[in-house]
């Protein structure tokens, strides 16, 4: 899920059941108009809303978006390439290059160990 070391330099989170979208921004470094634009692209983001459509977040909305912002923010991921790691869908691509990336460190390292060797 979340690394907890991506996110060192945010609050933690206070024990509250609901929280603004306000609380929500400074919570997660994150500007209100940029919530609701998720809430546009990321279906498991969904806050309450009550009287003249106020959205009120629960833990579980903060901790989504402190994810968000890290795969967005600090991966360097697309908002599409987010949703799917968010849905746990890795493209093949993603695969096939992780595994060639797999590969060239292991003989690399190889080469290592031998130049070590002699």
């Amino acid at each position: 899920m979340l690394d907890q070391g991506t996110n060192k330099e945010l609050p933690n989170i206070p024990a509250k059941r609901y929280f603004t979208i306000g609380e929500v921004g400074e919570l997660c470094a994150v500007k209100p108009h940029v919530l609701r634009y998720w809430e546009q692209e990321f279906d498991q983001l969904k806050p309450v809303k009550r009287r003249g459509n106020r959205r009120y977040y629960q833990r579980h909305d903060v901790l989504l978006v402190r994810q968000i912002r890290a795969l967005l923010y600090e991966q360097g991921y697309t908002i599409g390439g987010a949703r799917q790691m968010l849905n746990g869908e890795a493209s093949q691509d993603d695969i096939s290059r992780s595994h060639q990336i797999i590969k060239q460190l292991k003989s690399e390292l190889e080469e290592i160990l031998l130049v070590l060797k002699t």
